[in-house]
């Protein structure tokens, strides 16, 4: 028997962590880097499904992510507009 898996988002943050850190110019990488020097457990592959929406971003991966991309934690969590793409 086949699981139904929901398309339904794991997060609202993963399209402006991305947003943001191609702002920055930083690469997946360098920000799974940044992530672990401060002790947070992410790797590439890790940041590639919380801006897909396919992982859900714990709380203080969202904090560490907010001061490697120095933006607040309230901007992660504003959805992107469609229109604007901001």
């Amino acid at each position: 028997m086949k699981k139904n898996r929901s398309k339904r988002s794991k997060n609202i943050s993963g399209p402006r962590i991305a947003a943001i850190r191609k702002e920055k110019g930083m690469t997946q990488l360098e920000l799974a880097e940044k992530s672990q020097a401060l002790g947070i457990n992410l790797d590439r592959a890790s940041i590639a499904k919380i801006e897909n929406e396919l992982r859900c971003v714990l709380d203080y991966e969202l904090a560490g992510i907010s001061i490697i991309l120095k933006t607040s934690s309230a901007r992660l969590l504003a959805p992107i507009s469609v229109k604007t793409g901001r």
